[in-house]
């Protein structure tokens, strides 16, 4: 039983089967609901995404994302390198960076542009 609140992201695909078979190469589990095929619930330990099919996405001029805070965000990178994602282009993951903000993060933009960043705050 959950206890306490929790943000999910609902994300635009273009094809759910391309969604999860990525999302699977980081460590995610789940796939396509059950009731509707048009709807995916992923989950990667307690972070937990939703994808719903948006036919007429244009991956490159997605403005989609969302923010994943983690508490060892460098055990997520190093778990994340092994999908052997490009650096540039769509799909691609950024290299892990201290910001001048404070957070330690990189990113990962999936095939439909998402961009997803992942990053835990750097402890003075």
């Amino acid at each position: 039983m959950q206890t306490y609140d929790l943000a999910i992201p609902t994300l635009p695909c273009r094809f759910i089967s391309v969604t999860v078979a990525f999302y699977k190469r980081l460590g995610f589990e789940g796939g396509a609901h059950e009731f509707n095929r048009e709807y995916a619930i992923l989950r990667r330990g307690t972070v937990e995404l939703h994808f719903f099919t948006h036919m007429d996405l244009v991956p490159a001029e997605s403005s989609a994302g969302c923010y994943i805070r983690v508490l060892d965000v460098e055990s997520t990178y190093h778990s994340f390198l092994s999908s052997r994602l490009p650096r540039t282009g769509i799909p691609r993951m950024d290299a892990l960076e201290d910001r001048p903000w404070g957070l330690r993060e990189f990113a990962v933009v999936d095939p439909d542009g998402n961009l997803l960043r992942i990053g835990q705050i750097i402890q003075p």
